[in-house]
């Protein structure tokens, strides 16, 4: 089977240093295997995402050095899709409608979804579609950080597929289209890694395919917070630092050679593929950023 990897980010700014240790370690890890490298782009939030920043994210990667196969699957062209993949789910009595509001939910307390709306089975365009999640502990064996374990009706419950304002919810969106692209390896950071559970029981529920996880050690702030952009990560710069992408291998523990010298983008990129090891890929951050 040939392995298929992907890079999806979500337009709501432009790629920092984060984006870039998860862009160079699919794919590496991608092309290290003689496997395809998709990039998706994941636009199914309009008011969270940013006018111009799909096309200055794909800017950025052109310029660091990235070639990507294929053309780059918009989710926002995907409704339909999913659309018919909530349809699916309906008709095998997997889904209910809630109108619980965030007030409602805070008032009864607890991280878990109560239950109180299982009973409304009549689709409506006003109220949230919630998953109902079957009980049973998923399982499933991540590349870095080993043996994962969780009963996601006794952690979550009942999760949105679809919110209030009829907008997919990304699990949802997530699983289809990895399914509808045939990737093999999902690489992505560990603040992720507490979705997978949930985006397997999706795929159970759908008939689809499991892909092979790798879950990253996060880029973190000299104060250990996340970098991201919702802590202001600072845009990567123009044009293109290729010192960037040498210290983007060193964070994922690979081997890079000493000074780490001022070559192109591509450079740096075929070097990493030629040496690639996920092995080596550390469970914590190495460094935090000044």
């Amino acid at each position: 089977m040939t392995y298929i990897g992907r890079f999806a980010p979500s337009p709501t700014g432009p790629l920092h240093f984060g984006s870039l240790v998860a862009a160079v370690a699919s794919c590496c890890d991608a092309r290290a295997a003689g496997g395809r490298w998709l990039v998706r782009m994941e636009d199914i939030d309009p008011p969270r995402e940013m006018p111009g920043a799909a096309c200055r994210i794909l800017d950025q990667l052109a310029a660091y050095g990235f070639e990507w196969d294929g053309e780059v699957l918009f989710q926002s062209t995907r409704l339909d899709a999913y659309a018919e993949a909530l349809e699916a789910l309906r008709l095998s009595g997997h889904v209910f409608w809630c109108d619980c509001s965030r007030a409602d939910l805070a008032r009864i307390g607890g991280a878990v979804y109560p239950g109180a709306c299982r009973a409304s089975m009549a689709p409506r365009d006003d109220a949230a579609v919630r998953i109902r999640v079957p009980p049973g502990v998923v399982e499933f064996a991540d590349r870095v950080f080993g043996p994962q374990r969780e009963d996601v009706a006794e952690t979550l419950g009942d999760f949105v597929v679809r919110r209030r304002d009829g907008l997919f919810a990304y699990q949802l969106a997530v699983v289809v289209d990895d399914a509808f692209q045939g990737v093999t390896d999902v690489v992505r950071g560990a603040d992720l890694l507490d979705n997978t559970a949930r985006q397997i029981v999706l795929q159970r529920l759908l008939g689809l395919p499991t892909p092979r996880y790798m879950h990253l050690p996060l880029a973190l702030n000299a104060d250990g917070s996340k970098l991201s952009k919702q802590t202001h990560a600072q845009e990567l710069p123009t044009p293109a630092d290729s010192g960037l992408l040498w210290q983007a291998l060193a964070f994922l523990g690979q081997d890079v050679p000493p000074g780490m010298p001022p070559v192109p983008c591509a450079a740096v990129l075929s070097h990493g593929v030629r040496h690639w090891t996920g092995a080596a890929v550390p469970r914590s951050c190495p460094m935090r950023l000044a």
